[in-house]
């Protein structure tokens, strides 16, 4: 889950490399906390949240083949 959060989100922003997502495993629960550059932030959130909405869509997808609810948390 790391690495398709990273790998899309890295094609959003201007600066790539400060692209960090730390994964934080619980019982029931995956927890991802994704940290951008400041100036990136708008556009990984998008107009009204569409853009995170839609990581969020993709990542509840594919986490349900793992049988395991993931968050995605978009910190400064």
């Amino acid at each position: 889950m790391r690495e398709l959060v990273t790998t899309i989100v890295q094609f959003l922003v201007d600066h790539p490399d400060k692209v960090e997502v730390k994964e934080v495993e619980g019982a029931q629960t995956r927890v991802l906390e994704l940290r951008v550059a400041k100036e990136d932030m708008g556009k990984v959130i998008g107009k009204q949240g569409r853009t995170a909405r839609a990581i969020r869509t993709i990542l509840s997808a594919a986490s349900a083949k793992m049988e395991k609810r993931t968050v995605l948390e978009i910190l400064e």
